[in-house]
């Protein structure tokens, strides 16, 4: 069919509008301008149609054709790029999965493992596949079922459980800690659908605090368990209401050994002596604890007088009847103790009451022949209490009325090079006669009577005084200065403390106020309270003795100290003593971790100085840098160790 007189060829509609005739036949193709086919298959275009497009309609149509085109494609590129991202996005999420050291694992809500990443072979010792429909129930250890019971109960409750930590036994049957994080997922309508989570293998973090706490409460020569085990132990007896008793051992003449024989002969022989307690203590289930040096102490829980003190006389016997032989092949007669003997709750409702009576009976058995044991007697007891209170008071109110006080200094100095930084003030008592007394001799005893709260304030008081003369104005040292629990328990002695440093002129950031651990456990929000209060006046805090307690890795985030001062009963010995570097490491990492900086007290030798540096130890402070020196004398810039050994 030929064309119309009122019909346009392509070639003659493409020219009239100004459009390719590839476009015409995609618009045609489209539907957006339908052309009429011939019988030849020619497109035919109306003129009418094509005239009045290409007078004013076919522009706009074309612009806005190309525009929603344009934006379409756009569209299309942009959707292409999110697709791609997350593509990506999903397989760096999968790779993160898939290598992580940690287990990563979804349950549905009965707690049956539906997804697990290859940190299945590190805790259960399987593959992940072969654990889908299994749970952690079934690697449990059997004692901690009930434990994991409530973590189930406390999941459910908040929806969420953080580093739970739990004892699993994998497929071939090795223990893993595990600590774990977990979150509930719910449907819409709030309903529990299950539970993901991740694990980790902490097994070697629990085995090393395990054997930190063992090293804290343990003696590291015997093995046996130490003081802080027996008043762990005495404090759960007393607060459950039980009734026991706790025998008190000195072993007699011990110092001869060590004089005579050396202190290897001496190590030697409380050895053996251990063990000869030991084995005759099991007999009786008694447990028995080293306090330190030649003392020792049996708890017998259950036991009243009679029976008490037949094991006693059985502990006596068995020391009598063993011979000591030193690696030298020089042999030594019997060995003899004296024993004091407490029973609980009759001699004593806590544990500081009952362990005092016990020592006292120790030393009666001492002053009455020594080789024997003897039963706790409250009137004797009284006796020398009062005694010992009567003359201590006496004592210790001439030296204050005396002004008989005495401030020395001991430099705390940096390790790497030397340098004096700080220095530790110490108070001395002066008797008439000029004996100077230590502060181990007269502080308890001015603690018990409240008088130590007149020595701090007088130290201090002093301290500050020397701090405003005028060779002390420029000076940058800070003052490590001790304060007992009974002064900063007490809230007007706290008052007037805080009085007199504010009318005073010193920078009170040259002052560090330590408090033992003991002192701090005591009662931790009164000491929270101080500390908080007299760090907002400037001073500096640190916790004295860190480590002699566990207790202190607990409670340590609590109080806002700057320095942790090591105890000095694990520094002495790094050098001979595996047990207590392992410990004093693990302190310094702890600290570090905690952003305080650690000094070590009782550096007493160079080995022990290169092992402190070894783990990174900041200061240290102790006798091979200058024993106790009175604080007129001139602080050394910088120690010269050949001056001090």
């Amino acid at each position: 069919m030929e064309r119309l007189p009122s019909e346009y060829t392509i070639q003659e509609a493409s020219v009239k509008l100004g459009v390719p005739v590839q476009k015409l036949r995609r618009w045609d193709t489209q539907g957006v301008l339908v052309a009429r086919r011939t019988e030849g298959g020619h497109r035919r275009y109306a003129c009418e149609i094509i005239d009045g497009l290409a007078g004013s309609v076919l522009p706009t149509f074309q612009d806005k054709y190309e525009d929603e085109l344009a934006t379409a494609r756009k569209s299309l590129r942009e959707k292409r790029r999110i697709i791609q991202l997350l593509l990506e996005s999903e397989s760096r999420y999968r790779d993160l999965v898939e290598t992580s050291h940690d287990l990563i694992w979804t349950t549905d809500r009965l707690g049956r493992f539906t997804y697990l990443n290859n940190g299945a072979f590190d805790i259960f010792g399987m593959a992940p596949k072969d654990l889908l429909g299994r749970c952690f129930f079934d690697f449990e250890a059997k004692p901690s079922h009930i434990s994991n019971r409530r973590f189930l109960s406390t999941l459910r409750r908040h929806s969420e459980v953080k580093n739970y930590v739990t004892h699993l036994i994998t497929s071939e049957g090795l223990d893993r800690w595990v600590g774990i994080n977990a979150r509930v997922s719910h449907d819409e309508a709030g309903n529990m659908i299950g539970i993901r989570g991740t694990a980790r293998n902490i097994t070697e973090q629990h085995q090393a605090a395990l054997q930190i706490e063992y090293l804290a409460t343990h003696d590291a020569l015997t093995g046996l368990p130490n003081r802080v085990s027996l008043q762990r132990t005495l404090d759960v007896a007393l607060k459950s209401a039980d009734i026991g008793a706790v025998l008190f051992i000195d072993i007699d003449h011990f110092k001869y050994v060590n004089d005579n024989f050396g202190h290897r002969a001496g190590d030697q022989l409380i050895v053996g002596v251990s063990g000869v307690l030991k084995e005759a203590a099991a007999a009786h289930r008694g447990q028995v604890f080293r306090l330190g040096g030649d003392e020792y102490a049996v708890h017998l829980p259950e036991s009243l007088r009679a029976h008490a003190m037949h094991v006693a006389e059985e502990l006596l016997t068995a020391l009598r009847h063993y011979r000591f032989q030193s690696s030298t092949q020089q042999r030594m007669s019997s060995v003899t103790a004296s024993i004091g003997i407490a029973l609980y709750p009759f001699h004593g409702n806590d544990v500081t009451g009952l362990l005092s009576s016990a020592d006292i009976a120790m030393y009666q058995a001492k002053d009455s022949g020594r080789n024997r044991h003897v039963l706790f007697d409250q009137d004797a007891q009284s006796l020398r209490r009062t005694h010992n209170r009567v003359r201590w008071a006496n004592k210790l109110r001439e030296v204050l009325d005396d002004d008989r006080l005495l401030l020395y200094y001991q430099p705390v100095v940096r390790l790497k090079d030397l340098k004096t930084v700080h220095c530790e003030i110490l108070v001395r008592l002066r008797e008439e006669q000029g004996n100077i007394v230590l502060p181990s001799q007269f502080i308890e005893s001015a603690e018990s009577l409240g008088m130590v709260k007149e020595i701090d304030m007088r130290v201090v008081e002093r301290l500050l005084e020397h701090l405003q003369s005028p060779d002390q104005r420029d000076a940058k040292v800070r003052y490590f200065v001790n304060l007992s629990r009974v002064s900063i328990s007490d809230s007007h002695w706290v008052r007037k403390f805080q009085s007199m440093l504010s009318s005073s002129a010193v920078n009170h950031s040259q002052l560090v106020f330590e408090i033992t651990e003991t002192a701090a456990m005591s009662d931790v929000d009164v000491t929270q309270h101080f500390i908080r209060e007299l760090k907002e006046m400037g001073c500096r805090f640190a916790l004295d003795d860190f480590g002699a307690g566990f207790s202190s890795f607990y409670y340590l985030k609590r109080f806002d100290v700057d320095y942790l001062k090591i105890d000095g009963s694990f520094v002495r010995d790094l050098a001979t003593d595996e047990g207590n570097r392992i410990f004093v490491r693990a302190l310094c990492d702890v600290a570090r971790g905690l952003n305080k900086q650690v000094v070590a007290e009782w550096v007493e030798n160079r080995r022990t100085l290169e092992i402190l540096n070894e783990m990174g130890t900041l200061y240290g402070q102790g006798y091979l840098f200058q024993r106790p020196t009175p604080l007129w004398e001139e602080l050394p810039e910088r120690i010269t160790l050949s001056a001090c050994e």
